[in-house]
């Protein structure tokens, strides 16, 4: 049997769950249900999860502020659920490390198609190519050529230091990377990081190009992001010493 993914809800209304929970359930995943943010943090901490589904209006604690202090240990795709739409929130939500952002009402199947485009699970791939390590299935994957940066397990590597993306913005400078020199759009960037693109949420790849430089600040490679004004985004590579 191949491994099934786990999935972490974390909402205070039971009739949205249970309906979350069935579709999920349906398709295979192991759910992993908490009312409160303590208990769902609690859970995380101590168990292997591929994504987190958190309600923002939770009774105990702010969902932002708990993404924050998932955040502060783990790279797990984080996809925001709440009754709020407007844009501040959902600009917000995704700088301080989200993946995704979905309003109340909402289709239980779309939760799912952005589920299943959310989740990184290397044991699922090896269920279905035969045993393969994480480094080799990254062998497989695209390998950008560049000065510095280094791609790694789903994130990258800047001289033996990792920068902490989430997976939004590794897919993201990987897309810049793999067409270095090359302006990309904002709705390029948008299907690259797998998000359906649309005219409200064009502007949120500013966001995220925003953490990646912020992340690449360090490194003195904050630069090498450059804006093409009315274009979009392209990489420049700094030249060989």
């Amino acid at each position: 049997m191949s491994a099934k993914a786990t999935i972490v809800i974390i909402e205070d209304e039971p009739a949205i769950a249970d309906n979350l929970i069935h579709v999920l359930e349906m398709d295979g995943f192991n759910v992993c249900w908490f009312a409160t943010g303590e208990q769902g943090l609690a859970y995380i901490a101590d168990n292997a999860v591929d994504l987190v589904v958190l309600d923002v209006g939770l009774p105990d604690v702010n969902g932002f502020e708990l993404c924050k202090t998932i955040r502060e240990f783990s790279d797990v795709a984080i996809i925001f659920l709440t009754a709020r739409n407007d844009e501040i929130d959902r600009v917000v939500g995704l700088e301080i490390g989200a993946d995704d952002y979905v309003t109340k009402p909402f289709s239980p199947r779309e939760m799912l198609a952005r589920i299943k485009l959310r989740i990184k699970k290397p044991t699922l791939l090896a269920a279905t190519q035969g045993a393969v390590s994480v480094t080799e299935l990254k062998s497989q994957s695209t390998q950008p050529s560049t000065d510095r940066l280094t791609s790694v397990n789903f994130d990258f590597c800047v001289d033996g230091k990792m920068l902490g993306l989430t997976a939004v913005e590794f897919k993201i400078l990987d897309k810049l990377i793999s067409h270095c020199a090359n302006v990309l759009s904002r709705e390029q960037l948008l299907i690259a990081a797998d998000i359906a693109p649309s005219a409200s949420y064009e502007r949120n790849i500013d966001s995220h190009i925003k953490a990646i430089r912020q992340k690449l600040k360090p490194f003195a490679l904050a630069d090498s992001i450059q804006t093409k004004r009315g274009f979009g985004y392209f990489y420049k590579q700094s030249p060989s010493s």
